[in-house]
């Protein structure tokens, strides 16, 4: 299947409510991406985030714009959200996002199976060069999201 998978964890000095909130609004996605991606989003299906919550947004990758639209498939506050992307560059983008009390704060982890387009090909030609940006995103939004918490 060619499946890639990134995972991330931060723990931020907040209770998991609170960052679960901080995440469950889209707005907040904006503050945390980096700004070389120039992320906005456009619209969102429904007033507040919850499951079958379809997110578009816009972006550059390099520079070339791209159209991303999203699905919340799962919403467990505080626990856990999952989204997927139903259109944008990957064959294949699921995200979990998980939310842990642990030492006073939030254990928050990052998993993300993904796939590029063109099979081996892809792989070949982008692999290496996708993981890198994936890598720089989390480093820019952890940092950002403990910004965001006056950390």
């Amino acid at each position: 299947m060619l499946e890639n998978e990134w995972k991330s964890e931060q723990w931020i000095p907040r209770p998991p409510e609170e960052v679960f909130s901080f995440f469950s609004d889209a707005k907040n996605l904006e503050l945390i991406t980096p700004p070389w991606l120039n992320f906005k989003i456009l619209d969102q299906s429904s007033p507040q985030i919850q499951s079958g919550t379809i997110l578009n947004y816009k972006l550059k990758i390099h520079g070339i714009p791209v159209r991303w639209k999203t699905e919340i498939l799962v919403w467990e506050p505080p626990f856990r959200f999952v989204d997927v992307q139903l259109k944008g560059p990957y064959s294949l983008w699921h995200h979990t996002h998980l939310f842990e009390a642990k030492d006073g704060g939030t254990l928050m982890k990052d998993i993300v199976r993904y796939r590029v387009p063109l099979g081996m090909l892809g792989r070949i030609l982008t692999g290496a060069w996708v993981r890198r940006d994936i890598r720089g995103i989390f480093e820019h939004r952890s940092q950002a999201t403990l910004t965001a918490f006056g950390k």
